[in-house]
């Protein structure tokens, strides 16, 4: 029986001391039985170093390197991949021990297909944002819309084949997040995907800094995606139409705009709006509630406690 091809599970690794055994042992634990680990290091300052020089496993390779940011340092994991298949899994996340046993089967069973994706559960928030998630079938007549809106699944919730991210030109790293996005809208835009509908992978909340806490910059960074994408994939922008796709690019902006708006995250909000402001985008009304951000902070925050 032919031994099913070699997956590359690559882990960016930055001060993860904490949360690093329990990752390495949930890609270990993986019922799939061809995978190697391959661990970048990112100039870590903690015992990071030290816990995976303690670790004999023949499938676990890794490289120390400065400090580079989390797009350099998957970029050199996948450089240095055996494999003809690539998962990302960050150093504090885990998956379900048939992750990648039931994404792999997904592509066999789908030849065409470049990617396959599955459904995630966030773990440690409260229960109203812990439900599992299930993303929708992108394989659609209005494919490209869907995902240029939004990607629905994290970094460590899909397989991919090595080419297609190699042909994508990698992760780009001007993004400090949205990387993922960007790289999964550049493969699915073109190529077939394939979704399992199972929620086999699992984000987790702690206490340390998450890049996802600052939502502003989160915000700011994925309409630079959903930019960056559109400036150099003019065929796609063409059949998309760059009305529709400034459109979708700044109404989910401006969603997420009023979200911190209302969460009373008023420094996120301006920041977010001033950024829609200066693309001319929003209705009057928005513009009411928009235009403040322009006054200092203090006397924006002072009008919002005594407005009636």
């Amino acid at each position: 029986m032919t031994n099913p091809p070699l997956i590359s599970v690559i882990m960016p690794c930055f001060n993860a001391e904490k949360h690093l055994l329990t990752s390495i042992a949930s890609v270990f634990d993986q019922s799939y039985p061809n995978l190697e680990l391959v661990v970048v290091n990112d100039g870590s300052t903690d015992d990071s170093l030290k816990i995976l020089q303690g670790i004999h496993d023949n499938r676990l390779h890794f490289i120390n390197q400065d400090n580079a940011g989390v797009c350099h340092a998957r970029n050199q994991g996948i450089k240095l991949a055996n494999g003809e298949l690539i998962a990302f899994l960050d150093a504090d996340d885990t998956w379900h021990p048939e992750c990648l046993n039931k994404l792999y089967q997904a592509l066999l069973t789908n030849k065409s297909a470049v990617l396959a994706y599955c459904g995630w559960q966030n773990i440690g928030l409260s229960e109203g944002q812990s439900k599992p998630y299930l993303p929708p079938d992108y394989e659609t007549l209005d494919k490209q819309a869907l995902l240029f809106e939004n990607c629905c699944w994290p970094i460590h919730a899909c397989l991919t084949r090595k080419l297609a991210i190699v042909e994508a030109n990698f992760f780009d790293e001007r993004l400090v997040t949205s990387e993922d996005f960007l790289l999964w809208l550049k493969i699915g835009s073109r190529y077939p995907i394939v979704r399992v509908p199972e929620v086999l992978a699992f984000y987790h909340f702690h206490d340390d800094h998450q890049a996802t806490q600052n939502k502003a910059k989160t915000a700011i960074n994925h309409w630079l995606a959903q930019k960056l994408f559109i400036d150099t994939n003019p065929d796609i922008a063409q059949r998309l139409g760059i009305k529709r796709s400034k459109k979708i690019m700044l109404t989910e902006l401006l969603q997420r705009g009023f979200e911190c708006y209302w969460k009373r995250d008023l420094r996120a909000a301006r920041v977010i709006f001033r950024k829609i402001m200066q693309q001319g985008y929003g209705s009057f009304q928005d513009w009411k509630y928009m235009l403040p951000s322009f006054l200092p902070y203090s006397l924006h925050a002072f009008l919002l406690k005594h407005k009636n």
